[in-house]
């Protein structure tokens, strides 16, 4: 389970560092695509088959379900971590989520979200807005 907050930068070569509690998980390998809200996602395998197995359901005859899937899919890189427990993120996924230097990494229970430092900030500021009550009100816990 992928738990807390983390603040890390990437280096040179557009790797990032994973916190160690996060690299277990990954078995040395994952899938990083589009996040929703401008964020990347990063999945470990076996919850990566899941979300494909999810999306792969749904009609093709679609638009919508066509579009997304193109757009999803193209989007994703499988990636290894390296023996430092870096994870290189490409350059098209580093663009779409405007990562820079300063990455947080959050924990997100079965997956975990790469946010560029300015969204990141706007995304905290968001959400003082609606109250953490208010927000565990809507999803009735």
């Amino acid at each position: 389970m992928f738990l807390g907050e983390y603040k890390h930068s990437i280096d040179n070569k557009c790797r990032l560092t994973i916190p160690a509690k996060f690299r277990e998980a990954l078995e040395n390998q994952c899938v990083i695509a589009k996040g929703l809200d401008g964020c990347l996602t990063v999945y470990p395998m076996d919850e990566w088959a899941l979300i494909c197995e999810k999306i792969d359901a749904q009609p093709s005859s679609d638009l919508k379900v066509r579009r997304f899937k193109r757009l999803f899919y193209a989007s994703a890189s499988v990636e290894a971590l390296d023996k430092q427990g870096r994870l290189s993120i490409p350059q098209a996924l580093m663009e779409y989520a405007a990562i820079e230097k300063d990455v947080y990494i959050v924990g997100e229970s079965n997956t975990f979200e790469l946010w560029s430092e300015a969204r990141w900030m706007d995304q905290q500021t968001a959400e003082e807005e609606e109250s953490f009550e208010d927000l565990a009100g809507f999803l009735g816990i």
